[in-house]
């Protein structure tokens, strides 16, 4: 299923919905981690955009330094404005600060192969906010920004069933409006990972995302409970095996979380 990069509002008769911010900030979100550089052509190709609309909203985000264009080129690169926001979000949120030390006890467990990592949800994505990497040569190459799939994740399948039952059935429906067929799939997934918090205090992710990939996940809420994260710790499966996770780390990742603003599996 597309990342969700066209931009439609939850109700098509929205007359607040301005669609061009949409069409900007989709082709901001067009970089993906490691690219440097995309063109008028790239663009247009990622979002489903026509070109000319591309060229006017290049245009307009160049005038505003969120993106900075190659004359030689022509290739655009994200700017100084995009920076500036994303640290003034992340400036703004008290969770990864405050996750930072217990992430940190996380993954400096027996095996230094693990990553623990902070996530919030955007659209069909869980974003990290906050990661600490293990330092080992072979180990996952995620940082603040990843994206992992909501579904397919541990970590979004754990922030999706602390969610309350109407938003996660407004992501449903969104979801199935791009990918129809894999509505009964995502819907059974989901199911999955409530009953596996319900018995186990955690969400499990062997292979789901990345055949090479372990995890397991909880969801974290907020003090006041108004917003959910996830809190993950996972490693290369060659490394980190489902058994080692869930009888050393899943007591260390159950506790962390509780620290941070527990979420009890009789919420879910």
């Amino acid at each position: 299923m597309d990342e969700g990069l066209s931009p439609m509002p939850d109700d098509p008769k929205d007359r607040n919905f301005i669609t061009a911010l949409a069409r900007g900030l989709d082709l901001l979100r067009a970089f993906k981690p490691g690219e440097t550089e995309l063109t008028n052509t790239d663009l247009a190709l990622r979002t489903g955009l026509p070109k000319p609309t591309v060229s006017r909203l290049t245009h307009t985000l160049c005038q505003l330094d969120y993106l900075t264009v190659d004359p030689r080129s022509g290739a655009y690169r994200l700017g100084a404005g995009v920076l500036q926001l994303g640290y003034g979000v992340l400036a703004g949120m008290e969770m990864p600060r405050r996750a930072q030390a217990v992430m940190r006890d996380l993954q400096s467990g027996p095996n230094t192969y693990t990553t623990a990592a902070l996530a919030e949800r955007h659209r069909f994505s869980a974003i990290y906010v906050a990661v600490m990497a293990s330092e080992e040569d072979i180990s996952l190459q995620l940082h603040v920004g990843s994206r992992l799939p909501l579904f397919q994740s541990a970590i979004g399948r754990a922030m999706m069933i602390a969610l309350p039952a109407d938003e996660q059935d407004r992501i449903f429906q969104r979801a199935a409006t791009e990918d129809p067929d894999g509505d009964a799939a995502r819907r059974a997934q989901i199911d999955t990972a409530r009953q596996e918090f319900r018995d186990k205090g955690f969400v499990t992710g062997y292979g789901e995302w990345r055949a090479d990939v372990n995890g397991i996940a909880v969801p974290v809420s907020s003090l006041d409970g108004r917003r959910i994260w996830g809190l993950n710790v996972g490693g290369p499966s060659f490394h980190v095996g489902p058994d080692e996770l869930e009888t050393t780390y899943a007591p260390r990742l159950i506790t962390a979380a509780q620290s941070l603003g527990p979420f009890p599996p009789e919420s879910v």
